[in-house]
């Protein structure tokens, strides 16, 4: 079959690097995949068996809005007109974010699947903070999505979304996020010779409001004053001035985007999650992978998917610092054996990949 994924950029993020696994899984079962990012800005290593191509020539921040949305519409159906010619039909399109859902939400392109990463309540919530314009376009953007075939990366946003009055879709189902568990265990396991030798805890995650670094900086300050926090995230010098508000500076390791981030996971404490939402976070999936205990806040959505049974008792509510400090001492000393957690038997990324394929047919 002939697959494309639609993605706003291939910049360092969540929702990026899902889909890069799943299209390498695809590609794998002997697939052709093509990803179209609409800028052409790359951070991730891309494997060999796919195919990259980029939409427009620049950042491509403001390819949706009305001034430019018939002109940006025209272009990507030119490039799907063009791609069919090459390869004959295109089986499945995955668009992915809302710049890329804008778009393809008004054009002709058939057999399109819109992948929901976020909680879109959370979402607007947050843009409404940041002015009526910025929440009006997101809500717009949400609604383009009425009528459409939904893929949600939780329960808890398809939960959501059915029982709101936002967002009608066509059709609308779950399928967790694909993960690759034997290449991050393989890669978890290389040497890193700037990984320190030294206690630590990490969170990975770029550094924006929703991931609060300013709860996870209050937790850390109530801790042993023995553990290191490592930051991968994609702002160093901004993280550094935030920690010096809560004293911990001298504390963080900030090595910035890493591209391989398993091996600094693995030899971590644990793990700490201290967002206000998240669609299905997978840095708490891949932290179970390798091993790492994690403490997460049980924020819409994922959290409470993923930490289930005996691992729930590392959920915290968001916003809480006092708590998340106390629930990390408690991991701390409980190290619990996380391997065998019950979410890493359904996000298996040959599973997954059969379940995206299934929609073609």
């Amino acid at each position: 079959m002939n697959i494309v994924i639609v993605i706003d950029s291939l910049v360092g993020g969540g929702a990026e690097k899902v889909m890069l696994t799943l299209a390498e899984q695809i590609a794998t079962l002997k697939h052709n995949v093509t990803i179209l990012s609409l800028a052409n800005s790359v951070e991730y290593d891309i494997p060999s068996n796919l195919q990259v191509e980029s939409l427009f020539t620049d950042r491509a921040s403001k390819v949706d809005r009305f001034w430019l949305r018939k002109a940006s519409v025209a272009k990507l159906e030119s490039w799907f007109e063009k791609k069919k010619s090459e390869v004959g039909y295109i089986d499945l399109v995955l668009s992915n974010l809302d710049r890329s859902n804008n778009l393809l939400a008004r054009s002709n392109v058939e057999n399109v699947h819109f992948v929901m990463h976020n909680s879109v309540n959370a979402e607007l919530t947050r843009q409404k903070k940041l002015g009526p314009l910025s929440y009006l376009y997101l809500k717009k953007s949400k609604q383009n999505l009425n009528g459409k075939s939904l893929i949600c990366v939780s329960k808890g946003v398809e939960n959501e979304i059915t029982q709101g009055n936002l967002i009608t879709p066509s059709a609308i189902t779950t399928i967790y996020n694909p993960f690759d568990l034997k290449k991050i265990n393989q890669q978890a396991s290389e040497l890193n010779t700037n990984i320190p030798n030294v206690p630590y805890l990490i969170h990975v995650g770029r550094l924006a409001k929703q991931k609060r670094h300013d709860i996870l900086f209050a937790a850390f300050a109530k801790l042993d004053k023995k553990y290191k926090l490592v930051l991968l995230c994609n702002k160093p010098t901004k993280a550094l001035k935030l920690a010096q508000q809560y004293g911990i500076a001298e504390q963080l390791i900030v090595p910035g985007f890493e591209q391989n981030p398993y091996n600094w996971i693995k030899h971590a404490k644990a793990l700490v999650l201290s967002s206000d939402f998240e669609g299905l976070p997978t840095v708490l999936i891949e932290a179970l992978a390798v091993g790492t205990p994690v403490v997460s806040t049980n924020c819409t959505f994922g959290p409470s998917e993923i930490l289930t049974g005996a691992l729930s008792k590392y959920l915290v509510p968001i916003q809480q610092s006092e708590q998340l400090a106390r629930v990390i001492e408690q991991v701390l000393a409980d190290k619990p054996n996380v391997t065998n957690a019950a979410i890493l038997q359904q996000v298996n990324a040959e599973q997954v990949a059969a379940k995206y394929l299934a929609l073609a047919n």
